[in-house]
């Protein structure tokens, strides 16, 4: 008997003894699988590899029917491009070109996938938005997203990226300034409030970067933000424009504005009280009025110094002649005192008697019962005076 597998032959030869295998099987019995076949798991049937011609390296695949593939090819089959590999074709896989900022890529186009290190692009060529390519890689932009788009960019010979461009009211290479009309608050650029009454011709910045107050105020207007009028101006009946007051009627006393360069305040004077104290003359040479437009109210222009020099002298001549005044009185008092108080006799000692004369004749009966506070001593009523003593009697 041939003793051939009925599964893998197709019978035998009686007189060789040698069986005829069907395609797929080898062997003297046609039990076995032949080159390009592998046989099927649990089972006597032979199947072919279907190993790719263009991914394998041959025909020949393992009992599980997995073919050896080229490099870059994968696969039961080889018939598709491994990892890091694209456009499968007749000779072999691509690999991907991501400039090493990946290792995957789509295997039929080549497009990179999953690009490191904050690139992007077809190849990972690009760097990603909001930052820059540097020698370091892509770095972020030093662009804030509220001052700025967030995007950079470094000019052909320059090393510092200048961002793209600035939001409204922000300036400068990183957009970190505050451009003209607009100033810094809180870290953020606000439009300077001046009210219209600011020129940005005459005034380019508008308003300081740093407190928003508003500079070089026109029209006659004044405060932080223009709002207010200068002193001898108020608002007009619109309440848009300041215009020049009007002086009032009748006998009513004027004012006379005192200003100086650096004054905020202004002083003000009667015209009734300066002509009650002063001459017409006088109040001309101290305080120069100067009238304009036929206007009936005048205005002297006196420095604030000047007006305080003025009254300080007043107030030192003043005190300066009350000063006198007490002291004269003073000084006659004292000699009235003096005067009073001065000794009326003159006393003379000698060797036996004691004689005195008056100073003033003109006080015939002055007292002299004081002059001597012995009780022995008695006054004559000629005029002399008597000493006793236990031992002496003097006589004068």
């Amino acid at each position: 008997l041939c003793n051939c597998s009925s599964v893998g032959s197709a019978g035998c030869n009686r007189t060789t003894g040698q069986c005829r295998c069907l395609a797929g099987y080898a062997g003297p019995r046609c039990h076995g699988c032949d080159h390009g076949f592998f046989p099927e798991q649990d089972g006597q049937r032979c199947r072919p590899c279907g190993c790719s011609p263009a991914g394998a390296t041959g025909g020949q695949c393992d009992h599980s029917g997995k073919c050896q593939c080229k490099v870059g090819v994968t696969g039961l089959k080889c018939d598709r491009c491994s990892e890091g590999y694209y456009r499968f074709n007749e000779t072999t896989c691509e690999p991907c070109q991501c400039n090493n900022r990946s290792h995957t890529c789509d295997n039929s186009t080549g497009t990179c996938l999953d690009c490191q290190e904050n690139t992007e692009g077809k190849h990972c060529e690009l760097c990603k938005e909001g930052f820059y390519r540097s020698t370091h890689g892509c770095q972020h932009c030093p662009c804030s997203i509220v001052a700025s788009t967030g995007t950079c960019h470094i000019q052909p010979g320059e090393t510092v990226p200048r961002c793209d461009r600035c939001r409204p009211g922000y300036t400068g290479l990183n957009c970190n300034q505050c451009d003209k009309g607009y100033y810094n608050s809180d870290s953020i650029c606000v439009r300077c409030k001046c009210n219209g009454n600011v020129d940005p011709a005459l005034s380019p910045s508008v308003c300081r970067p740093d407190s928003g107050e508003c500079i070089g105020c026109l029209y006659h207007t004044t405060g932080f933000h223009c709002e207010l009028c200068e002193e001898g101006y108020s608002r007009d009946p619109e309440g848009t424009n300041c215009t020049r007051k009007e002086a009032p009627p009748g006998p009513e006393p004027r004012e006379f504005a005192t200003s100086a360069p650096n004054a905020t305040k202004a002083t003000s004077f009667s015209t009734a009280v300066l002509n009650s104290t002063l001459s017409p003359t006088t109040l001309q040479t101290i305080f120069p009025i100067s009238s304009s437009d036929n206007s009936t109210s005048a205005f002297a222009d006196v420095s604030w110094t000047q007006f305080n020099i003025i009254i300080l002298t007043v107030i030192i001549i003043v005190v300066v002649l009350l000063m006198g005044f007490v002291g004269a009185v003073y000084m006659y008092r004292e000699y009235q005192n003096r005067k009073l108080n001065a000794p009326f006799w003159t006393i003379e000692l000698k060797e036996d008697n004691i004689s005195f004369s008056s100073y003033h004749d003109s006080i015939p009966n002055a007292d002299v019962s004081g002059l001597l506070e012995d009780d022995g001593n008695e006054v004559a009523p000629n005029g002399q005076l008597t000493l006793t003593t236990p031992m002496h009697n003097y006589k004068a």
